[in-house]
């Protein structure tokens, strides 16, 4: 029975939701997807038998651990942190999530800069949360002034960046996070899901900034996107606040196991990175010679002008899936490639070539 059989009987979604459309990229069938900012690389053949020999110690039977402490201890241990200050959840993006629910929801507001991650205002209206999003400036970099500028004349309860940004690719500069921490009083999130691919990471701030915290994911650097899961690094009393609001025993077992040997195979998990990094530098310098205008990124995608209409289409019926933010504020005409493989980073390249030699 469809929506229109209930008609009248159709219990109403809350009106403020009423035309929020779900987020997520197309999932299209294309030879070459550079759309979602995945790793292309599988995760490694020992991390994967580790995981299925270990699983058959499992009692699923059984629910797990509701704190997650052995995931939190090794995650802490990396970080040089104590366990009460790590905090795992589904993806990076359940986190965000529940630090909305607990510092935000109505009557408290969220900063946001743009262009942004689009989960960003997505996650804080679903929390019922209010949003203010101040533009970034034109080259796209939060500045020290523009940070104290924002955050001082807002005073908002959270406050939100991701470093590198999506979909600019740009880092975060650590003093404009600490301009933010002390031009409000608010909660400072720091979004770090791409940090293992460039850029300086906030956690080293987390000993001078109590109102602080970095979220981060498995899902680029780690090759496990489809594990979804994501972690917090902050101060305990941020830990204790999102037991408050999370669901009973939200991670399971074998999330947390794949998750442990996740960082116990973390340098073969992140061998690939030096590969990602300098296929980035040649796609961008390939952009460049085909006259598109890109942005320096710190991340495992582009963003790029090529100033031609309907681009995304045409890369698409050649077999190319890009991200298309060219009807987006502030990035209007741009797409967003994702580092693939070499193959499907060069396919990427002859597709475009080809449409950018046919429009001149």
């Amino acid at each position: 029975m469809t929506a229109e059989d209930l008609g009248a009987d159709r219990v109403p979604v809350r009106d403020d939701l009423a035309d929020l459309m779900p987020y997520g990229a197309p999932q299209v069938d294309a030879p070459v997807r550079l759309n979602t900012n995945e790793t292309p690389q599988l995760p490694s053949a020992a991390w994967l038998a580790d995981v299925a020999t270990s699983m058959q110690a499992l009692e699923l039977n059984r629910y797990p651990d509701r704190r997650a402490t052995a995931l939190r201890e090794a995650l802490a241990e990396g970080f040089g942190l104590p366990a009460s200050s790590v905090w795992a959840a589904n993806g990076s993006n359940e986190i965000l999530l529940q630090l909305f629910q607990a510092y935000g929801g109505p009557g408290r507001r969220l900063l946001l800069f743009r262009p942004g991650y689009s989960a960003h205002p997505l996650i804080a209206r679903v929390s019922g949360t209010p949003v203010i999003e101040h533009e970034l400036p034109d080259d796209f970099v939060l500045t020290v002034a523009h940070a104290t500028q924002s955050a001082g004349a807002e005073q908002p309860d959270i406050v939100c960046v991701a470093s590198p940004n999506n979909p600019t690719g740009i880092p975060v500069a650590l003093e404009a996070v600490e301009a933010l921490h002390e031009a409000t009083p608010g909660l400072v999130v720091v979004d770090e899901a791409y940090v293992e691919f460039g850029g300086d990471s906030a956690v080293t701030l987390l000993d001078r900034l109590p109102r602080l915290v970095v979220v981060r994911t498995f899902s680029k650097a780690l090759r496990l996107a489809g594990l979804r899961l994501g972690y917090l690094l902050g101060h305990d009393w941020v830990i204790e606040d999102l037991r408050r609001v999370r669901l009973p025993y939200h991670v399971d077992g074998i999330k947390q196991l794949a998750g442990l040997k996740a960082l116990e195979h973390r340098d073969e998990l992140l061998d690939h990175i030096p590969v990602i990094v300098a296929e980035r530098e040649r796609v961008a310098a390939a952009l460049a010679d085909l006259g598109a205008v890109t942005w320096p990124s710190a991340a495992n995608f582009i963003l790029f002008r090529a100033g031609i209409d309907g681009l995304f289409d045409q890369l698409l019926a050649r077999g190319v899936l890009v991200r298309d933010f060219s009807t987006s504020a502030g990035t209007e005409g741009c797409l967003r490639v994702t580092i693939g493989t070499r193959d499907e980073n060069d396919a990427f390249l002859d597709a475009l070539a080809g449409i950018l030699k046919e429009a001149a």
